[in-house]
C-alpha cells in the first residue's frame, strides 16, 4: 500500500503532543529535571515543525574555535543498589521512542526496505522528537541531562521494532553527535554540532569502522592516516557505510601513525568517494561503500583518543545488540498469535510441542540478550568496565539473533518466506546485526 507522506509527518507531530498532554498529568513532571527535558521537547517540535528544509546537496562546516574545555555529558546518577528499572524519564523518553515506532515506522517500513530510502517525513519525525540527540547534553544543545547507555539503549530498542533499517538511519546521524559530545574538543563540537542541534533535520553523517574481510578487526583497520606537516593524509575503504551516499559529515576508524584513531572527515574533501553497496540486510538505510583517495584534512579533526576509538567500537556493538533486541521482540510479537490462531488438523498450531518449544526457545534468548545488554549499559552508566559483557551480548547477537529471526521464518511456514510478512525482513536485518561494526551508538 502506497505511503501518505503527509499523515506519517503529521502523525509525528501527533506523537510529541500525546506524549506532552498526557506527560502533563503525571506526578513525574514535579521533578524539575524531568520537567526541563520535556520542555526541551515541545520546544525543539514546535519550532522545527514550522522551519522550511532546503536540500542541500553537501553541507559546509566553517571552523569555529571553542571556548576553554569541551563540554562532556554529566555522569549517570548512580543508584544504591543493582536495580535495572527503567527510571521515570527513562520510560518517558522510551515512551516516545515506542510511539513512533508503532505509529511511524512500522507502516513506512516494507516500502523503504523496497526502495532502500527512509521517507523525509519519519525522518522528520524523529528529528521533532529530539531522538538524535539523546547523547548530546543540554548545554550543547541536546536532551541529555546526563550520559546514559541505558537510555539510548532503550531508545534503540523500541526504534528497531518498528525497522532496524529505518533506526539505523535514524540513529546514525546521533552517534556522531554522540561521539562529538564524548570525545570532541571544545573547537569540534563548536564547528559540528550546530548542525545537528539547529533546526530542521539534522546534518546526514554516519561513523563508519566497517571494512572487508571475514576476520575484520575494528582495533587495527586497513584505513591509514599518515602527518603531513599540519595535515592528515588518508586512505582506505570503508563498508556497508549507512547513508554514504547522502552524508554530510563522516567519522572514520583509521591508524595514525600506527595507532587507531577516530577522525572527521566532510563529504567534500577533495578524495573522497562514495558507490552504492546494498546489503543483504537494513536496506532501509542504503549502504555504501566509502573511498578515502590521499584525502587531506587537518590534524585537528582527529577525535578523541585511542582509548576513545576503543570506547566507541565496544558502544556500537552494544547498540546492535540493543537494536536486535527489538527486532527480535518484533518477531516475538508477530510469532506469538500467529501459531495460537493458525489451525492445522483441527487445533491451533501452538498446541503441538514442536512449535511451542520453539516459540519457547525464542522468548528464552530474546530475554537472555536483553538482560546482558540491560546489565552492560548499566555498568557503562556507573563507570565500571562493561567489556566482558559487551562482549558477551556480541556474542548472543550474532548467534541467537539470526536463530530468532530463522524460527520466526521457519514457524510460519510459507507466510514467512513472502514479503507480505514482516519476518523475511527481520529475518535478514537480525543476520547482520551480530555482525555490523559502528553506525550506532549509545
Amino acid at each position: 500500500m502506497a505511503l501518505n507522506t503527509l499523515t506519517l509527518a503529521e502523525r509525528g507531530q501527533r506523537i510529541g503532543l500525546r506524549l506532552i498532554t498526557r506527560a502533563g498529568s503525571l506526578p513525574m513532571l514535579h521533578n524539575p529535571d524531568i520537567r526541563r527535558t520535556v520542555e526541551h521537547l515541545l520546544y525543539r517540535g514546535s519550532r522545527s515543525a514550522f522551519v522550511a528544509l532546503d536540500a542541500a546537496a553537501k553541507r559546509s562546516f566553517p571552523a569555529r574555535p571553542g571556548r576553554g574545555a569541551p563540554t562532556r555529558p554529566t555522569a549517570a546518577t548512580p543508584r544504591r543498589e543493582f536495580d535495572l528499572t527503567p527510571t521515570e524519564d527513562q520510560e518517558m523518553i522510551r515512551s516516545a521512542a515506542a510511539e513512533l515506532a508503532t505509529d511511524v515506522i512500522r507502516p513506512a517500513a516494507a516500502q523503504a526496505d523496497t526502495d532502500r530510502a527512509v521517507p523525509e517525513s519519519v525522518r522528520r519525525a524523529a528529528a521533532d522528537l529530539g531522538l538524535p540527540l539523546i547523547g548530546v547534553p543540554t548545554e550543547l544543545g541536546g536532551i541529555a541531562e546526563e550520559r546514559s547507555a541505558v537510555t539510548s539503549s532503550l531508545v534503540l530498542e523500541e526504534l528497531a521494532r518498528g525497522d532496524l533499517g529505518i533506526a539505523a538511519a535514524l540513529m546514525a546521524p546521533a552517534a556522531v553527535a554522540t561521539a562529538l559530545a564524548n570525545y570532541g574538543s571544545s573547537a569540534q563540537q563548536a564547528t559540528y554540532l550546530p548542525d545537528f542541534t539547529g533546526d530542521g533535520l539534522p546534518a546526514v553523517a554516519t561513523l563508519a569502522l566497517m571494512e572487508d574481510g571475514p576476520l575484520f578487526d575494528p582495533l587495527s583497520p586497513s584505513t591509514t592516516a599518515t602527518t603531513r606537516g599540519g595535515d592528515l593524509v588518508l586512505s582506505g575503504q570503508k563498508t556497508l557505510v549507512v547513508g554514504a551516499e547522502k552524508a554530510d559529515l563522516l567519522v572514520v576508524s583509521a591508524l595514525v601513525d600506527g595507532a587507531p584513531r577516530l577522525v572527521i572527515v566532510e563529504a567534500g574533501t577533495r578524495g573522497v568517494s562514495v558507490t552504492d553497496d546494498p546489503a543483504m540486510g537494513i536496506r532501509a538505510a542504503r549502504t555504501g561503500r566509502l573511498v578515502l583517495e590521499d584525502v587531506v584534512v587537518p590534524a585537528a579533526n582527529v577525535l578523541g583518543t585511542t582509548e576513545d576509538h576503543l570506547d566507541a567500537v565496544r558502544r556500537a556493538r552494544l547498540a546492535w545488540a540493543a537494536a536486535a533486541c527489538g527486532t527480535a521482540q518484533a518477531a516475538l510479537d508477530q510469532l506469538v498469535p500467529y501459531v495460537t490462531t493458525r489451525h492445522a488438523f483441527g487445533e491451533p498450531i501452538a498446541r503441538r510441542q514442536a512449535v511451542a518449544f520453539s516459540v519457547a526457545d525464542v522468548a528464552i534468548e530474546l530475554a537472555g540478550l536483553r538482560l546482558v545488554v540491560w546489565r552492560a549499559a548499566a555498568r557503562l552508566d556507573e563507570g565500571k568496565d562493561a567489556a566482558l559483557l559487551i562482549a558477551n551480548a556480541r556474542q548472543l547477537t550474532a548467534r541467537h539473533g539470526a536463530q530468532i529471526g530463522s524460527q520466526a521464518v521457519q514457524l510460519l511456514g510459507g507466510h514467512g518466506f513472502v514479503k507480505e510478512f514482516d519476518n523475511e525482513r527481520w529475518y535478514r536485518d537480525l543476520r547482520g546485526a551480530g555482525l555490523l561494526e559502528g553506525v550506532l551508538l549509545v
